[in-house]
């Protein structure tokens, strides 16, 4: 069943109070956590993403882990990243657990199998971590909100940081799946009008170990050209970097660029000392009190420093906690107003809900690598934030049609 049956008496009550008419105020909040879990390299992203989603809801409740006075019970779903299980776990985490909210999921590929479902039932799914421009696009719908970046924030930030002019001339190697072709196909937008040069495209399969002859047409691609010669990579889950390296591009005068990562994958970037890109997060980039309290309690709980995803995760919840607070009750309907629009504090500053397509505009940071013998990853310096306002996202899909 979708929703819970309250007698009309119990329910009238509620509504005069500003609670759902579906629940009762003994009921616990249900939010469903729908992600990879298993089966994947990229589950070291839920598991970030859990754990930040946990921090966010103490943060946001000052350890109470109560909204309007009612608990918060969060359930987990392990999609094992396939489309076919994503959708019958959200299917099972609306119907079945009656869960008010989903958020999810990892994988690009995957989360766009989940979109339906929440159209089906009529109710939130809070994309995180997952980054495809497609999944607030045309075959998304209105119930769908999305804290993660975007393949077009990762990409025009990208191509800032690297100052494009018709003397660079870029190679690109990406995974062949929504994550990187958006990437790509948001990438080349950024350069238009810059004058830069893009020569060649590189698609691997998602978990490519062998990039032998992909990196040959790479090199062949470029070098020969008169001027800055780059490759951007721009994968997830695989190391591609280390290849690349160990191919020697600087003999015909090329440069490596690509994203931030998580810290783990951070440490093959200490063989690119002064390389530049754009990440979305790294704990020592944004100064606001939401991220020094987020860096003290991970350190303290965990031993390590919050990562890439642990960040999203926090916003993810600091979102539901804001728009449950400050809703006038919640009936889907009502939390879509609410969202639509709503700016709330994270650990990477301001985020807003763009009321058109429901992507959260946020900051990216434009980092330089510097290599410390006496910290396990390269250090992504912080050379300047970039604001929302700097980058011209695309607008997905538009609510109001």
């Amino acid at each position: 069943m979708k929703r819970m049956i309250a007698t009309l008496t119990v329910a009238t009550a509620l509504a005069a109070a500003g609670w759902s008419t579906a629940y009762t105020q003994e009921d616990p909040v249900k939010i469903a956590l729908v992600h990879g879990l298993s089966g994947s390299p990229l589950e070291a992203y839920s598991k970030q993403t859990t754990n930040g989603f946990n921090l966010g809801l103490e943060y946001a409740t000052k350890g109470t882990m109560e909204i309007k006075g009612r608990k918060i019970e969060v359930i987990e779903k392990d999609t094992q990243f396939k489309p076919d299980v994503a959708r019958s776990v959200l299917a099972e985490a609306y119907g079945d657990d009656e869960a008010l909210i989903a958020v999810g999921g990892t994988s690009s590929g995957v989360t766009t199998a989940m979109l339906p479902i929440a159209q089906e039932y009529e109710k939130i799914l809070l994309v995180e971590p997952a980054v495809a421009d497609s999944l607030t696009g045309p075959d998304s719908n209105r119930y769908v909100f999305k804290t993660s970046r975007n393949s077009s924030m990762d990409t025009q930030a990208q191509a800032l940081a690297l100052n494009p002019d018709d003397k660079l001339f870029v190679a690109t190697l990406a995974q062949d799946y929504a994550f990187g072709r958006d990437g790509i196909a948001s990438f080349k937008r950024a350069l238009e009008g810059t004058g830069a040069n893009l020569v060649a495209e590189e698609y691997v399969p998602q978990q490519t170990t062998d990039f032998t002859a992909t990196i040959e047409r790479l090199f062949n691609a470029l070098k020969d050209k008169e001027g800055r010669k780059v490759i951007y990579i721009y994968v997830a889950g695989i190391d591609a970097l280390t290849p690349l390296v160990s191919a020697d591009p600087a003999r015909y005068g090329i440069e490596l660029s690509t994203g931030g990562n998580i810290l783990p994958a951070m440490a093959a970037y200490k063989k690119v000392p002064g390389m530049e890109g754009s990440i979305y997060y790294y704990y020592e980039a944004p100064k606001n009190e939401i991220n020094d309290w987020l860096v003290k309690a991970h350190q303290e709980k965990f031993g390590s420093p919050p990562d890439f995803f642990t960040a999203g995760g926090m916003a993810a919840a600091l979102a539901i906690v804001k728009a449950l607070e400050t809703a006038d009750d919640w009936e889907t309907e009502t939390l879509i107003n609410t969202m639509e629009g709503m700016s709330w504090e994270t650990p990477k500053g301001t985020m807003t809900f763009r009321p058109e397509d429901h992507q959260a505009l946020q900051s990216m940071y434009h980092f330089k690598i510097k290599v410390d013998d006496n910290v396990a990853w390269a250090i992504p310096e912080l050379v300047r934030e970039i604001k929302p306002e700097e980058m011209d996202i695309p607008i997905g899909r538009n609510n109001q049609e």
